[in-house]
């Protein structure tokens, strides 16, 4: 009776699965005609674990089977998967054709509705432009350069002899460097009870939108609730204040450099956007730049020798300025490269605003589109040796302007904190490499998706220059 029993609920367990994986096909497929091949997996779970855990072989299988254009489900939504480089341009630069930001719902819930990712339209516009006015060249030059200089300095100035995680250190500076800029003065107070609150944050932003106490998007809520009463907390001390401040949230709350009008939660939307988007790439970016040049000593001795060559021509504790930031050409093309070989950022979400023809298929009204880039960043047609590091490429062509160079985005949607991002980092490895040199203590372990991580910490050993 008991192995009937057994059997009997293997048999119903494989029933039920079956018939969970034939609805969500019935539901999403059957109803919707023209769509291209591929498939659906469980409903409301979709396929996101397999495509987390598995990640490139994950897309890789799928092409192979379906080819580079198919469908899944991912995040809660049905979803286009597009892995063909001018088919990705065509989407990315298409926004008035009704392809529209598409992020997932845990995404847009944590970061807010007003994230200038996921707003379009005459909205996105306005939003557009009070982010622009606050990192415009007149203001990186004359106000966040010098705030972030002397944060990176005195950040880098106790490093020697120590052996250290620079994945922790680079998340850490990411973070902190951000709010130094965003909220000046008060950062030293507030940053304590922001950072831990962060850190879940981010990890909710890639789950499901599942509001159940313990999931990693339960608690990324209450941590944004957490981050936006911080901020709200600052913003009414300066209204009841005199004093003056010199940084993005007083530009966005309308100083003489911001005429725009923006409200209390489209102020805290916009702060919570340039914190994400801006750590994950600076951390990583920073972190595996590092590793890169570690590994290339050629590569190395150059990018210190354009560093060092700037320090020579400045008197010890002088800080760097904007013509500085723009002599350093090899230490862009590192940056690109470390972006290009790492892929720091996989792919792009849209969405069909209505039902359209798309790339010879009827894709309906609501379907997510993800444009996949991380496959075009290892085209040998487009980068020789594609998973050799190698940043002179970036110097012998002007591959920057490439129309298949996607990672900043494309059209309306282009990056708007690209430059800033790039001083970011520059400033960092700038008095990392001519201060230190370091090196690599064990085998640690890279992962670069879903996201760029080192399970166990990457940890160097730093020495003085």
């Amino acid at each position: 009776m008991a192995l009937i029993a057994i059997v009997g609920g293997v048999l119903f367990m494989f029933c039920l699965c079956s018939a969970l994986l034939k609805w969500n096909k019935v539901w999403y497929v059957n109803k919707n005609k023209g769509l291209p091949h591929g498939t659906m997996g469980w409903p409301l779970f979709g396929e996101t674990t397999e495509f987390l855990k598995q990640g490139p072989n994950f897309m890789k299988n799928k092409r192979a089977r379906y080819g580079s254009f198919f469908k899944t489900h991912m995040f809660g939504s049905p979803t286009i998967v597009s892995m063909d480089g001018e088919m990705n341009r065509y989407i990315l630069m298409n926004e008035s054709k009704g392809l529209v930001p598409g992020y997932p719902k845990a995404m847009v819930d944590i970061l807010g509705e007003c994230t200038i990712a996921a707003v379009h339209g005459s909205t996105h516009k306005y939003l557009r432009g009070a982010m622009l006015s606050v990192i415009s060249p007149t203001m990186i030059r004359d106000q966040l350069l010098p705030t972030l200089d002397r944060f990176t300095r005195s950040y880098l100035s106790n490093w020697d002899n120590q052996v250290i995680d620079i994945q922790q250190k680079t998340k850490e500076m990411a973070l902190l460097a951000s709010l130094h800029q965003i909220i000046n003065k008060e950062s030293i107070r507030i940053k304590d009870r922001i950072t831990p609150e962060y850190f879940k944050l981010f990890l909710g932003t890639l789950s499901l939108p599942i509001p159940l106490p313990g999931t990693n998007y339960s608690r990324a809520f209450q941590s944004r609730k957490v981050i936006a009463s911080i901020i709200s907390e600052v913003i009414e001390e300066r209204r009841k204040s005199q004093e003056t401040h010199k940084d993005m949230l007083a530009g966005l709350m309308g100083n003489d450099e911001c005429r725009y009008n923006l409200s209390d939660e489209q102020i805290i939307d916009l702060v919570i956007t340039v914190m994400f988007s801006s750590y994950e790439t600076i951390s990583s970016t920073a972190m595996m730049a590092i590793k890169y040049l570690h590994d290339h000593p050629n590569a190395l001795q150059q990018f210190r020798d354009e560093h060092l060559a700037i320090r020579q021509r400045k008197k010890p504790d002088e800080p760097i300025d904007f013509n500085d930031i723009k002599s350093m050409k090899f230490t862009r093309a590192v940056i690109f490269e470390t972006l290009r070989l790492a892929t720091i950022i996989s792919g792009l979400f849209r969405k069909t605003s209505e039902d359209m023809e798309l790339n010879g298929y009827l894709i309906p009204k609501g379907w997510k589109i993800y444009v996949y880039l991380r496959e075009i960043n290892y085209d040998p047609s487009l980068y020789p040796e594609p998973l050799k590091f190698n940043p002179w490429r970036w110097l012998e062509k002007n591959l920057e302007s490439n129309n298949q160079f996607l990672i900043f985005g494309g059209g309306i949607k282009f990056c708007p904190g690209k430059e800033l991002g790039i001083i970011e980092i520059s400033t960092f490895l700038h008095y990392l490499v001519t201060r230190y040199r370091w090196e690599e203590v064990g085998g640690d372990t890279v992962l670069i998706f879903p996201t760029v991580q080192a399970p166990n910490g990457l940890h160097i050993r730093v020495s003085s220059y």
